[in-house]
């Protein structure tokens, strides 16, 4: 069942977030008994007490699917939300295997928490019958002050209580006393421990299917009741699978692709763009995090993998990002939108995101305006010295600029941040977090930060000297020559690229490292950013595909060895067992990258064999590899176990960064299909050799056209590129 919220994820749950994978006890429940026998079922196992039972859950765009087998009832239970309004809906439909009528009782129940903490706010919830629903209000809630959660049912209620325990007694979800034992009587006093409790009766003959309908919703109170009331009303559930069915054909049929690999068919067409919007953008949230927040990094990478389904969102979330940054450059690293609180941070690498994003985001839509959007700046308290991060609520400034402004002083702050050995100080973490201690003294420096700075600058520069703003664009051109000597010089070790220097200026990423050797994301930043000497990006790359690619785990590393004995802190990222999340596991954000530089530079067979590796349809292929993998084989992993007995086990799904970087290694690393200047389309693939080519349908400026690419080039509607080698359409 998981868990509901409204508003926010994180300030806001209508029922318990647990994130205990080891329990997993829920805080909602859908159960039904049999009034004759006291035999009991429910759709979802983990609330399921019959042994026996069969379960199966599905999930779609917008939906989810739960079905149960027993000896005497199939159940089958659909979730999404509904079309009027926020309510969730779970439609519960029962069907009778055996030979007599079935006479039941079904009990549908949610915990309550109306906020962030439910040991705060359950003794002020209060709650109150209107007709057959229910409704509870958090009466001393401020931030979130007229909402209220409700629970109705399309039959007339037979029972209603608001107190968990008198709901559980001395049971719990799978057997709770009021619906095992005897119905203690409906009230509405939640004894300082509120949840919401509807009893429905039905009966289903032999061989028959009946169904309830059951809405969790939670909106303005005064507009609750009808919510309720059009939320359970006949085929609302039809009309809301309709309409979810509808949205996301919209959404991904932007991009439809046929290529001779129906596993990245599936990824690109389906399931990289939906876990991207809709849990990236839209909810910020997973099982795994009940964040609610925006990341400033983050969610400006997300969007801009959604550039050709909707520009307007990566447009948006430019200017939303532009809004946390401090008149002195630096930024929230994420932020809370209700409040505005966030934190502020040393983390190196935010700064260079905003100019990188926006000027892709130009050079794709051509939309030069937005660069002259005013955005306010935010003030705060300074980070004193030696202080990684404060969490604090800064206050609106009233300093306001374009929006080129706030790049041009974000990249004046990354180009002044430079160490002895003139590359860029990595200060609490670059991109790894989790390497916050590297730097900590204010020496330590970033190799990967370089190439990434390097990139940002030769395309942001353009863009300042379209402005006249000559001064900082020769700067810039002149720090982005400097840090590019700096990584040809004390960046190489002589067969890859080194991952920075410790504050006492010891390297680390280097073949006389004892522990993080060869890194990852160095080497594929340095054929990605093209600032590195082909004579070298590449031998960089073979070495960390022979070094960091696990045929039998079916991982890329982000590098070898893990961190465990080296008496070099390098931070947080030493505490995670070796071989887990970032410590020398797969880090599939990372293992992307290494897919798009391998695209990048004409590579397409070693970028499809590597994208083939790591996409999650290939983990689960056979039961042994589901077993393994233990998580869903459609989305992708953040992180896959990368050392020991666990090797090739899937970590934290869902809301992860790596869905969007995963589909842009597919989409414009291996089918080289980008957008340029809004009203062009350059096509530019890196195929592997048995691909004789492939086809698309991408829908531009209103229309829907057809892309056709063979060994001897590619078409746009029947037509081929013009001298510039784009595609040029128009409304």
């Amino acid at each position: 069942m998981g868990f509901t919220w409204a508003v926010n994820s994180r300030d806001y749950q209508v029922t318990p977030w647990s994130n205990d994978p080891v329990e997993n006890r829920p805080g909602e429940a859908i159960l039904i008994r049999c009034r004759k026998t006291g035999r009991m079922a429910s759709p979802f196992a983990a609330l399921c007490s019959d042994p026996g039972a069969i379960h199966e859950a599905r999930h779609g765009l917008g939906f989810s699917r739960f079905r149960s087998w027993s000896t005497w009832v199939e159940l089958d239970a659909v979730q999404t939300l509904a079309a009027e309004g926020p309510a969730k809906l779970t439609r519960l439909r029962v069907t009778n295997r055996g030979r007599e009528p079935l006479d039941l009782t079904c009990l549908a129940y949610a915990e309550l928490v109306l906020g962030n903490d439910r040991s705060r706010t359950a003794p002020v919830i209060r709650t109150r019958a209107e007709g057959d629903a229910l409704i509870a209000r958090n009466a001393w809630s401020t931030e979130f002050l007229g909402r209220a959660a409700g629970l109705a049912c399309d039959r007339p209620a037979t029972g209603h209580l608001t107190a968990r325990a008198a709901v559980l007694g001395q049971g719990d979800l799978r057997r709770p006393d009021a619906l095992a034992g005897g119905w203690p009587g409906d009230t509405t006093d939640t004894g300082g421990d509120p949840c919401l409790a509807l009893r429905s009766d039905l009966t289903v003959n032999a061989g028959e299917t009946a169904e309830v309908v059951f809405a969790l919703a939670d909106a303005p109170e005064a507009a609750l009741p009808d919510l309720l009331r059009t939320a359970t009303q006949a085929g609302a559930v039809d009309r809301a699978l309709e309409q979810e069915a509808s949205e996301w054909d919209a959404v991904l049929g932007t991009l439809q692709v046929q290529t001779l690999d129906p596993k990245l068919d599936l990824l690109v067409n389906t399931w990289l763009p939906y876990q991207a919007l809709a849990c990236r953008v839209r909810a910020r949230s997973a099982f795994y995090q009940a964040s609610g927040a925006f990341g400033f990094r983050d969610q400006l990478q997300d969007t801009s993998a959604l550039m050709l389904h909707d520009p307007g969102l990566c447009r948006r979330q430019i200017l939303n990002a532009a809004a946390r940054q401090f008149s002195e450059g630096d930024v929230l690293h994420w932020w809370l939108p209700a409040s505005g609180a966030g934190v502020r941070t040393t983390i190196s690498d935010d700064v260079v995101w905003l100019g990188h994003i926006t000027e892709r985001y130009v050079r794709l839509t051509g939309d030069r305006a937005i660069l002259d959007e005013p955005v306010s700046f935010i003030a705060g308290p300074a980070l004193e010295p030696g202080q990684h991060d404060a969490f604090l609520t800064p206050e609106r400034s009233d300093e306001i600029a374009p929006l080129y402004e706030h790049c041009a002083r974000a990249l004046d702050l990354a180009v002044a941040r430079t160490g002895p050995h003139g590359l860029s100080l990595i200060l609490g973490g670059d991109w790894n977090d989790g390497m916050n201690r590297v730097g900590e003294k204010g020496k330590g420096e970033s190799i990967w930060l370089g190439w990434f700075l390097c990139a940002t600058i030769d395309a942001f520069a353009p863009l300042a000297e379209a402005r006249q703003d000559t001064a900082r664009a020769t700067v810039w051109r002149a720090h982005r020559h400097s840090v590019a000597e700096a990584l040809d010089s004390t960046g190489w070790d002589g067969g890859w690229y080194r991952r920075g220097y410790f504050d006492d200026g010891s390297p680390l990423g280097s073949v006389e490292s004892e522990e993080c050797r060869i890194d990852s994301i160095v080497q594929s930043w340095a054929a990605i950013s093209g600032a590195g000497r082909a004579d070298r990006a590449g031998p960089a790359v073979d070495a960390a595909l022979t070094w960091l690619m696990d045929e039998g785990s079916q991982t890329l590393k982000l590098f070898t060895p893990p961190f465990e004995n080296t008496d070099q802190e390098p931070g947080y990222i030493k505490s995670y067992p070796p071989g887990v999340r970032e410590n020398g596991g797969q880090y599939t954000h990372a293992a992307s990258w290494m897919v798009y530089a391998l695209g990048r530079m004409g590579r397409g067979a070693d970028a499809h064999r590597l994208f083939d590796l790591l996409n999650p349809v290939s983990h689960a292929e056979t039961q042994a590899e589901a077993e393994r993998y233990r998580v869903e084989p459609y989305v992708t992993a953040a992180d896959v176990y990368g050392e020991g007995s666990k090797a090739g086990r899937g970590g934290w799904t869902w809301y992860t960064g790596s869905a969007g970087w995963f589909y842009r290694a597919a989409v414009e690393g291996i089918l080289g299909i980008v957008p340029e200047g809004g009203d062009r389309l350059r096509i530019e693939p890196a195929l592997p050799p048995e691909w004789p080519g492939f086809s698309a349908t991408i829908t531009l400026a209103g229309r829907t056209r057809r892309i056709e690419v063979t060994r001897d080039g590619a078409t746009l509607d029947g037509a081929g590129s013009g001298p510039d080698g784009t595609f040029a359409f128009q409304a």
